[in-house]
């Protein structure tokens, strides 16, 4: 199936496994916070049992270093796009309230990004990712 949108996570290459696997996560609940059209309907096992919704469209994963990211960062914001973001400083914080502490009290051109994710038209996302490769 082909959709109008397209979900992008751009997560930064020199992250640990388990960093890479938590900002992913963050980023995919953003999306789907902000954009509750994207979520499907709940699941059911022919048993009856009922499991939660999820995003019901492929979520692309991209890699980008540093300048990689902040670039995505720019075409996003210059296309109207809000992103979904996760900075390094958010490691070290234990709750939501706090990390949205650690990001206001960072200016835009310093946020120490290590992940975004971004949804949009599927034309906008491919010019906002260009050149990335997806994560390995």
């Amino acid at each position: 199936m082909l959709f109008d949108t397209k979900i992008a996570l751009v997560i930064r290459t020199d992250l640990e496994p388990w960093q890479k696997i938590n900002v992913a996560a963050f980023l995919a609940s953003g999306v789907a916070a902000s954009y509750p059209e994207c979520v499907g309907e709940p699941y059911e096992d022919a048993s009856g049992n009922m499991y939660m919704s999820l995003i019901g469209q492929p979520i692309l994963i991209y890699e980008a270093d540093a300048n990689g990211l902040a670039r995505v960062l720019d075409r996003a914001l210059t296309r109207g796009v809000q992103p979904a973001l996760y900075t390094e400083e958010m490691f070290s914080t234990t709750h939501d309230a706090a990390n949205r502490d650690a990001v206001r009290s960072v200016e835009r051109q310093d946020l120490n990004l290590v992940g975004l994710g971004i949804r949009a038209e599927r034309k906008t996302i491919d010019k906002i990712v260009d050149k990335l490769k997806f994560h390995q």
